[in-house]
């Protein structure tokens, strides 16, 4: 089993910034695709960035420029760089991770329980 660990959501107000962290943790397993999504109330989830294991970014076409996605290998860690918030950016922000055994091939997806992003006007 993968465990992911989400941390550095809370309440700011427009214009500031928060960095959230994803650490994984899982013994025997390789961490491919890691990156994050959001859920605000009462809307489907949906894509934030991804990062790939080679560091290429993958990003919702409406959140470029904004926020960006780091991940360090050594520490299984992912982070996201959240600048110019909005209230709209209010949501439930959840890791995921694609990952797989050292001895297969196949990615199982894990996600974790999520970190609230609140954004007041």
């Amino acid at each position: 089993q993968v465990q992911l660990v989400e941390s550095g959501g809370g309440l700011v107000q427009a214009g500031a910034s928060l960095r959230l962290s994803c650490a994984a943790s899982g013994w025997g397993f390789i961490i491919n695709d890691i990156g994050w999504y959001r859920q605000a109330p009462g809307k489907e989830r949906e894509l934030v960035a991804t990062i790939s294991r080679g560091g290429i970014p993958n990003y919702a076409d409406s959140l470029k420029g904004r926020f960006s996605i780091s991940r360090d290998n050594a520490k299984n860690t992912v982070y996201l760089q959240m600048n110019s918030l909005k209230p709209e950016d209010t949501a439930i922000y959840i890791c995921n991770a694609k990952a797989r055994r050292i001895s297969t091939a196949a990615s199982v997806d894990y996600w974790g329980q999520g970190t609230q992003v609140t954004v007041s006007s």
